[in-house]
């Protein structure tokens, strides 16, 4: 009922919304003498503040149309290369024409994105930092909402399956790249296609900021994954899809739900960016505006998530901790990170990650145990969480450059 519930919601204040959407057509009118008077817009910020809060946000755009190279502005496009059922693989295809002849054979690299309650486009600081000096793909995930049941389930073991399956599909001398969520699967999928001696078995795998070893340095997250059986989050966290939602009665872990629990986290924070809003609204500060919007556009954008991938992932990821106590299977057979041998290993872990934890992303090193020394890289960067390992400031001056580095040191002719 609850699913319902946000519907409902949703749908009763739609009036309201309505009316101040009029309202605004009307106060903001040129001609009208009362738009810069200091009451109205105290009155118009409360109204964006209102609508921020309440509406429904759509998928971004990931809105990369060029990237600079030194002398010259590549267009970049956006093309959808394999279809699935739950995902589609994406390529950002760089004008070859455009492109120095030294630069069209760049490594290629297929980003994982997390497939834990945003879509992929949190990750497009990520991909603009790639792009430059790689030809980058990456896992678009589909809202499990707009998949009708008719298309069958998703759990787990099809998002390894999904990953073999697109690391096939770009070939040989493919890197990958692992962003929070997908380490566990990522490293699942590279053991499975070492051991079988698989051509298309990538040639580097980076993982950031991830739930390898769940028992380090448990975080808030973790702990709440643990503190209750799986059947409880079974009863009171999945529930189906509402009408008429394409994925009507597809049985889901709500992304509202998901998001709820982000905001709690850092509750006061949140109040106190909207706070922020309405007072940069007031003056007329449009770039904090500008900036505020930008980040909550994305991070309120949410997706629902299967059920079984989600109730199978707290079970086998946080709950018993498959891959690092080495009894994780997939299709009945056990996965063995210590076939991996010819793919080098590099981690990237935040200070002050309040997600994955200090460690957890490092025990990839411990489980990949015949990977040569030469061939692994651990880092860990200062002062940022969580969101700062694959994105912001810090990530574009300090990891990118060494994830560039690590993989063109791997990179097979």
């Amino acid at each position: 009922m609850l699913y319902q519930l946000y519907e409902l919601n949703h749908a009763a204040i739609a009036p309201l919304r309505t009316f101040i959407e009029w309202n605004r057509l009307l106060f903001d009118q040129p001609w009208n003498p009362w738009a810069q008077a200091p009451p109205y817009r105290a009155l118009a910020a409360s109204w964006d503040v209102f609508e921020n809060l309440t509406r429904r946000y759509a998928k971004p755009a990931f809105g990369i149309p060029t990237i600079d190279l030194p002398g010259r502005r590549v267009e970049v496009t956006e093309e959808v290369v394999l279809r699935k059922s739950f995902c589609d693989l994406l390529h950002f295809r760089r004008d070859a024409a455009a492109l120095p002849a030294s630069r069209r054979h760049d490594p290629r690299v297929l980003v994982v994105a997390p497939l834990s309650g945003h879509y992929a486009t949190l990750l497009r600081g990520t991909v603009k930092a790639l792009l430059p000096e790689h030809d980058v793909y990456i896992t678009d995930w589909r809202d499990a909402r707009a998949v009708p049941v008719t298309e069958g389930g998703f759990d787990l073991e099809d998002y390894v399956d999904y990953v073999i399956e697109f690391l096939r599909f770009l070939g040989p001398n493919t890197h990958v790249l692992a962003v929070c969520q997908p380490g566990p699967a990522v490293m699942a999928a590279t053991s499975l296609m070492a051991a079988d001696k698989d051509p298309a078995t990538p040639s580097s795998m980076v993982i950031m900021g991830s739930p390898i070893d769940t028992r380090r340095s448990p975080t808030e997250p973790n702990l709440l994954a643990t503190s209750r059986p799986l059947s409880w989050f079974e009863n009171n966290v999945v529930m189906p899809v509402p009408f008429p939602n394409p994925g009507f009665m597809r049985r889901v872990y709500p992304g509202f739900l998901q998001l709820t629990g982000f905001m709690t986290m850092n509750l006061d924070r949140h109040m106190d960016a909207h706070q922020k809003l309405y007072n940069s609204l007031v003056k007329g500060d449009g770039d904090s505006v500008a900036q505020h919007r930008q980040f909550y556009d994305e991070y309120l954008a949410v997706i629902d998530l299967n059920a079984e991938y989600y109730l199978q992932t707290i079970k086998v990821v946080f709950q018993e901790q498959q891959l690092a106590k080495g009894t994780m299977r997939h299709r009945g057979r056990l996965v063995e990170p210590k076939a991996i041998r010819n793919t080098a290993l590099m981690t990237v872990e935040g200070e002050n990650d309040d997600i994955s934890g200090i460690g957890q992303t490092q025990a990839a090193h411990d489980l990949c145990v015949n990977i040569p020394a030469v061939n692994r890289v651990d880092y860990i960067q200062a002062g940022v969480g969580h969101y700062g390992v694959f994105n912001g400031s810090r990530f574009r001056a300090e990891i990118a450059p060494r994830i560039r580095d690590f993989i063109r040191s791997h990179n097979r002719p």
